[in-house]
């Protein structure tokens, strides 16, 4: 293992510290497990994909509805 120094503000410290899982948790198990979060959040599945695309599809084709028209269709307003 390769060690480093990192400087951290004393909030960032507070904050890494926080979201230690138990009291022995290191720094950089902690970093590294917010990694895999974030990393793992920036991944979109097909199914997402493919939603999106529906929607860009639909909105494209004029297949859209304002707040205000959603909002007298579910008598709302």
């Amino acid at each position: 293992m390769e060690q480093s120094t990192i400087k951290l503000s004393k909030k960032i410290k507070n904050d890494l510290r926080k979201q230690m899982n138990h009291p022995g948790e290191t720094y950089e198990s902690v970093i590294a497990r917010l990694l895999k979060i974030t990393q793992e959040d920036d991944i979109l599945s097909k199914a997402v994909i493919k939603n999106i695309e529906e929607g860009i599809a639909d909105i494209k084709a004029g297949r859209v509805y304002t707040s205000e028209q959603v909002k007298k269709k579910l008598g709302l307003k």
